[in-house]
């Protein structure tokens, strides 16, 4: 199939900049850029009227991205805390979604869609993971999602230290060293 070409209303990460004219593959157009009024087919009647609204367009992209930078310096270290089953090795029963992120991030005081949520890689595992938000197509915040089984355990995780079955006995073997070192203090607990 022929290759479509489109006029850009707004930038597009990995296509082009507002304005620029690319060309795309139909069903890219037709599912995405046209519906989602991020582009406009490249007529010359859609040129003259972009020509026509480009200062309009301009100035309201300006206002969003500003508005988008002073969401980011408000929340520039967010985290959010989501509670998931998990196996003993640490492994999810199922993984953390870009909804689950939008959800949690939501219910902290940032409201974002899950389209915003740009996940390279799924969650599958306990932990703390970095994921980047896309408040608008210029600005964007790493946001830290805390995955774990219980709120007490996604405390200790963000103070750092280790969780999981592992170690446990990472604790149990210093315990049982440190009572052997001091007999004494063993007996006073």
């Amino acid at each position: 199939m022929a290759a479509v070409e489109l006029v850009l209303l707004q930038r597009v990460e990995k296509l082009g900049q507002m304005g620029d004219i690319v060309k795309v593959k139909p069903g890219y157009a037709r599912n995405f850029l046209l519906p989602q009024k991020k582009a406009l087919r490249a007529s010359k009647a859609n040129l003259a009227r972009f020509e026509e609204q480009k200062a309009q367009l301009v100035a309201l992209n300006l206002k969003r991205k500003e508005e988008a930078e002073r969401l980011a310096e408000r929340m520039g270290n967010m985290s959010v805390i989501i509670i998931r089953q998990a196996g003993e090795s640490g492994s999810l029963y199922g993984s953390v979604s870009p909804r689950d992120i939008s959800d949690a991030a939501t219910a902290a005081g940032l409201t974002i869609a899950r389209q915003q949520v740009i996940q390279e890689n799924p969650i599958k595992t306990l932990g703390l993971s970095k994921v980047r938000v896309a408040l608008h197509p210029e600005v964007s915040i790493m946001v830290t999602v805390n995955v774990a089984r219980s709120t007490e355990e996604a405390e200790r995780q963000a103070r750092g230290e280790s969780v999981g079955a592992a170690a446990e006995e990472e604790e149990a073997a210093l315990d049982a060293a440190l009572a052997l070192e001091n007999p004494e203090d063993a007996d006073a607990s």
